[in-house]
């Protein structure tokens, strides 16, 4: 059924679109059902015909002096008031301002009293320095492998991949998969994008062999942690490692004098984290199945329980101190590296997890977010993360953002954000209903924005937004306007004719690649492997179509790659196909190229294949070679000279 005007307005009101336009840029009108639902998800009644009219009546009888609970100050550009007021800053001082907010406010976050609005003022930084011009490598932490690693990458290994590519082939960045914290159990979360804790790092990365408590341990407690090291298989398998590891770590605690010992002197975010997996352990790490009384940290049981599981609250502490600290240990290696080392950031956080205990305000219940049916999902995405409430984050002064941005920008000298079109809208996709049912919600992008840049010229970062695939031009030139990076990706940059645009035209404000960890494999793509994956994982309405259009795309490229001057012969290998696709990249005017050690070593398999859960192995793929002989693979060396020499 159609949405009917007055609904529409309503809607609008609150940041829900009733129409978008799809990948192929047809307009979709949107079912007033639906849209109903995601108003409620707003605490927005609109399911009667009075519901609606006393719901669209608050809004017309909106005062329209008052003030947003957030407002963003453009630096050097007058912003008028209702009335005078009061300004704290940020350090604390107080200013006292008329009617016109003065120019000179510090870049930060301050407090404005006007006409007894409490109001937050954010003051953005000028645009981003650019980084240098430089290329580098991406790869996913848990598909390394070493001799010192136990069954999956680590945190040292992360050093040693800095240290080296830096050392060895004089690369300038490295970027990573999300390191945030993740479910540990009854099994482990895999995937890096469905987060427990944004704010926090994953236990299952610790080297055990790297902590104080292991050196100071007598020889046979370290024999029998040893022991515990789990053998190596086809696929990583995050259970095995981390069961390994909790009982290695649990042996070791008492060897560690500066392990916690007072639950109450814990930071508090650290508190409330270690707390949720703590209550993990003996509920399932589904919050949403928990008993009443525990479903939110503010509850009445959780005191109780905190208290009588201290000893595993303090062990959970004690294993995010670690990871933090062998990932700030990590970092040094970056030391030297034109750009360092690049966070990746999930989009969200898990419905059951530790950030949707602690920061249940400021998310929408039930909700999940996703995308909605593309080319290369059909059906549309449901990701399983609930989203921010755009009114409670400005009601906070966008306080959960802050404190997410500079967590992951610790240990970090840069920040790409996953899906940043999420900054300007989410699809949001109402309880009970499927991927292809959702709607856009908007978000105050010059608020988000602001944030990330304040945190980012704070921590002397590069910021990347990841603006792939149906993207409107606003997130563009948005980022832009900042000084972040976009993405460019070969498979994805065409001209206005639909061609593959050569990598010498690319935006040079762009961090470029040949591919992502959702799309497929440079080898996988030469044999239709990413058709094949699909259509056994039943994600596909058209099988034959696909592997037509697989088809066209390759004989696209391999034309593009002759007409750049980069042509191989019909008799190449795959191994010679690939390297010449990087000495096309190597070509682009991007100010970051990365490659993907997956797409030099020939690897056929993607590491994920959106759309599925159980029916690929999603996050769980190891690289096929060794960090130990890694660099010294001549496929290795050869793309490394390439991208090194570009101009």
């Amino acid at each position: 059924m159609p949405v009917e005007p007055d609904l529409a307005e309503l809607a609008t009101a609150h940041g829900i679109a009733v129409r978008y336009r799809d990948s192929s840029e047809r307009e979709v009108e949107l079912d007033r059902d639906v849209v109903i639902d995601v108003l409620h998800a707003l605490e927005v009644d609109a399911s009667t015909p009075s519901a609606l009219a006393s719901a669209l009546g608050a809004v017309r009888d909106a005062d329209p002096d008052a003030l947003p609970a957030t407002v963003v100050v453009d630096e050097g550009h007058e912003h008028a008031l209702p009335a005078a007021g009061v300004v704290t800053l940020e350090d604390g001082a107080v200013r006292e301002v008329g009617t016109t907010l003065p120019t000179d406010l510090p870049v930060g976050y301050h407090r404005l009293a006007c006409r007894g609005q409490d109001v937050t003022l954010i003051v953005a930084p000028p645009p981003l320095t650019p980084p240098p011009a430089t290329w580098g490598w991406m790869a996913q932490l848990y598909a390394l492998r070493s001799a010192g690693s136990w069954g999956c990458g680590d945190y040292a290994d992360l050093a040693s991949l800095l240290a080296r590519t830096t050392g060895e082939q004089d690369a300038g960045a490295l970027l990573v998969n999300p390191l945030h914290a993740l479910a540990l159990g009854p099994r482990v979360e895999a995937s890096p994008y469905s987060p427990s804790s944004r704010r926090f790092l994953h236990p299952l990365y610790i080297r055990v062999a790297d902590t104080a408590a292991y050196a100071a341990a007598p020889a046979s407690v370290r024999d029998e942690v040893d022991a515990l090291r789990p053998a190596e298989g086809e696929l990583v398998d995050h259970d095995a490692v981390w069961a390994a590891k909790n009982a290695a770590l649990e042996l070791l605690r008492p060897y560690d004098p500066a392990a916690p010992t007072d639950v109450e002197a814990l930071e508090e975010g650290e508190r409330d984290v270690a707390t949720w997996y703590a209550l993990a352990e003996r509920h399932g790490s589904d919050l949403r199945s928990w008993p009443a009384g525990l479903a939110h940290v503010g509850d009445s049981g959780v005191p109780d329980a905190r208290a009588e599981l201290a000893d595993r609250v303090l062990f959970h502490a004690w294993c995010l101190g670690l990871a933090d600290a062998q990932l700030g240990a990590a970092h040094l290696a970056a030391e030297g590296m034109a750009v360092g080392l690049i966070a990746d950031l999930a989009v969200g956080c898990s419905s059951g997890g530790a950030d949707a205990w602690t920061l249940a305000d400021a998310l929408a219940p039930g909700v999940t977010v996703g995308a909605p049916p593309d080319d290369f999902n059909q059906q549309g995405q449901d990701w399983a993360l609930p989203p921010w409430r755009p009114d409670a984050l400005a009601a906070s002064g966008y306080a959960p953002l802050r404190s997410m941005i500079r967590a992951v920008l610790r240990h970090a000298d840069g920040i790409r954000v996953d899906h940043v079109a999420g900054l300007w809208r989410l699809w949001w996709i109402p309880p009970g209903r499927g991927a292809r049912e959702g709607a856009y919600v908007h978000y105050d992008a010059r608020a988000m924005l602001a944030v990330v840049a304040i945190e980012a010229s704070r921590a002397g970062a590069v910021v990347v937004g990841e603006d792939l695939g149906t993207v409107e031009p606003e997130v563009t030139e948005g980022l832009a306007e900042h000084g972040m990076l976009g993405c460019a990706v070969l498979w994805f940059q065409r001209d206005s004719s639909g061609d593959l645009l050569p990598p010498r035209r690319w935006h040079p404000e762009t961090l470029a690649s040949i591919s992502t960890h959702d799309l497929p494999t440079a080898a996988g793509f030469l044999r239709d492997e990413h058709v094949r994956a699909r259509a056994e994982a039943g994600v596909l309405d058209d099988v034959e179509e696909a592997r037509a259009a697989a088809a066209r795309d390759r004989t696209e490229l391999l034309d593009l790659l002759a007409s750049e001057g980069f042509g191989v012969s019909e008799s190449a290998t795959p191994d010679e196909v690939v390297l010449a696709m990087h000495r096309l990249l190597a070509t682009a005017r991007s100010r970051i190229v990365l490659a993907a050690f997956t797409d030099v070593l020939g690897d056929v398999r993607q590491p994920n294949l959106p759309g599925t859960v159980d029916t690929y192995p999603n996050w769980r793929i190891p690289l096929s070679h060794s960090l130990d002989t890694l660099l010294a693979d001549p496929r290795v060396t050869a793309v490394a000279s390439a991208l090194r020499a570009r101009a």
